[in-house]
């Protein structure tokens, strides 16, 4: 089978083609013939050895696939750890989960992780109180796109977006962000509070790290909470324990592998987020679902957010 796989550690251009024999799933695993991989930016992560989790190389990257059942012939979005990037996957039958009708490859892959990672972050790591007000980093990207979308349904009461660029900006409005502003670490408290009508903020979901996590704690109300779940700028912050106490506020820390081996974390989330798909009031942005052999350009083009939504890889092709 064709598959990308790193030998060493660096730049995109370790992504490379080529041919490997067909896994072979061991006890309570399935294998699936891969229509769609997903990209996610802890791809990147894992490929410059920076990942909160080490890998042992030669890897296939790639942490969900959605495809076919070899056994059974059903069509499922599975989360595989890593080996997504290929022609066929492994992956743990408790994590391999059926794909309804009338849902796309690309909305199911997006859903198991982006669209599970946004739901928690509400839920379980934010614990929003009704009417809270709700800062959504990154609004057009994959988790942002669909956080943005279900802060009303959760009880979230003013949303505001961030993102990059004016129309990623009117995106995120498209998608129901009460308002919408530049992203960048400069003068960013001082956005966020104008865009809450004057008031200090109550939750953020933060994954850039460095200076955007500093400013964004900075604009919390007394008992906010900061919920990070990613660190694209690759820099780590340090927090004083006095300076949390002063202003009363949390930090939340998330990482998507401790749902891993808890059912009640992902199986009724997801059913949810499908029902929501199923029933029109959830939308999920897709970005380009790039050939195989482009593994190298995508990556490169999500690290430089040339992206928006979920983008996929294509064995197919």
């Amino acid at each position: 089978m064709r598959a990308i796989q790193m030998s060493e550690y660096g730049g995109p251009e370790v992504l490379q083609l080529v041919e490997l024999p067909v896994p072979e799933p061991a006890e309570g695993e399935v294998l699936v013939r891969v229509r769609r991989a997903g990209l996610n930016f802890a791809d990147t992560h894992r490929r410059t050895n920076s990942y909160l989790a080490k890998d042992e190389l030669p890897l296939v990257p790639g942490s969900e696939v959605a495809g076919v059942r070899e056994d059974t012939g059903e069509r499922v979005v599975a989360l595989c750890g890593s080996g997504g990037y290929a022609e066929y996957a492994t992956a743990p039958g408790a994590l391999t989960f059926p794909i309804p009708d009338g849902v796309d490859d690309e909305t199911a892959l997006a859903l198991v992780l982006q669209g599970l990672t946004a739901w928690h972050l509400y839920s379980t790591c934010g614990r929003v109180a009704p009417g809270e007000s709700v800062v959504v980093h990154a609004a057009a990207g994959g988790v942002g796109s669909l956080a943005v979308q279900l802060g009303k349904p959760l009880g979230a009461g003013r949303v505001i977006a961030t993102a990059s660029t004016a129309d990623k900006r009117a995106l995120a409005l498209e998608l129901g962000a009460d308002a919408a502003v530049d992203g960048a670490a400069e003068g960013l408290k001082e956005r966020l509070v104008e865009a809450n009508l004057g008031e200090p903020v109550d939750v953020v979901f933060e994954m850039v790290g460095g200076a955007v996590f500093d400013e964004s704690l900075a604009a919390l109300a007394p008992f906010g909470r900061l919920v990070t779940y990613g660190i694209s700028s690759r820099e780590n912050n340090t927090l004083r324990s006095g300076d949390l106490m002063r202003h009363s506020r949390a930090v939340v820390g998330f990482w998507y592998a401790h749902c891993i081996g808890r059912p009640a974390m992902i199986d009724a989330a997801l059913a949810d987020l499908f029902e929501r798909v199923r029933r029109g009031e959830l939308r999920v942005v897709t970005g380009p679902a790039y050939p195989l052999a482009q593994a190298a350009q995508a990556q490169d083009d999500l690290a430089e957010r040339r992206t928006t939504g979920k983008i996929t890889l294509d064995p197919t092709i």
